[in-house]
């Protein structure tokens, strides 16, 4: 089965539990752990994906993010997880940004299940990035993005190329947000 395959069957599944969907840990069961499965990695191999993972910053201990994702043996991802149906564009991000800042990982997403956002530190080094540089949406993708998302599978990992796209989606994606404020 491909990963656009396994992407709508997640998104079936979402559509279908919808209504008993109801908190974080009901979001994470039923569509991010699916997600990250997708994507080539285990998530109930806590060699690859490390559930709460915990790095203390500063003042802040004890302090989790829901997963930590290992790539070659590497902290590469910090997900945060929210609720299904929160708006992200409203949510705070801050666990993410410290977490980031203290750790190897050089992608962050944010997710509330349905939609992904993808961050990095594109505008200053070792700094999450206010804005995504991607984001994917399981109620509405296409090819195009299944492409993008295709470079975060566990067999294609290469943050190099990543970040070299993750530039080139960053400018074009601000150059969209401005032609549709003009228009």
């Amino acid at each position: 089965m491909d990963l656009s395959e396994k992407l709508y069957g997640i998104a079936r599944r979402g559509e279908e539990q919808v209504e008993h969907i109801k908190n974080e840990e009901a979001t994470k069961t039923a569509l991010v752990l699916p997600f990250i499965n997708s994507l080539g990695y285990d998530p109930f191999d806590t060699r690859e994906v490390v559930p709460e993972f915990t790095e203390d910053v500063g003042t802040k201990k004890g302090e989790k993010v829901d997963y930590a994702i290992r790539a070659d043996g590497n902290i590469s991802i910090l997900m945060e997880c929210k609720p299904l149906g929160t708006n992200l564009a409203n949510v705070q991000y801050n666990q993410l940004y410290r977490y980031f800042s203290c750790t190897d990982a050089k992608f962050a997403i944010l997710t509330n299940g349905f939609e992904y956002r993808f961050y990095s530190d594109l505008d200053s080094e070792n700094k999450l990035d206010t804005r995504p540089f991607f984001t994917f949406d399981l109620e509405d993708f296409n090819e195009q993005d299944i492409d993008e998302l295709q470079k975060f599978t566990k067999p294609n990992f290469d943050v190099d190329a990543i970040l070299s796209t993750a530039n080139r989606l960053k400018y074009t994606n601000l150059a969209k947000q401005a032609i549709g404020e003009v228009f």
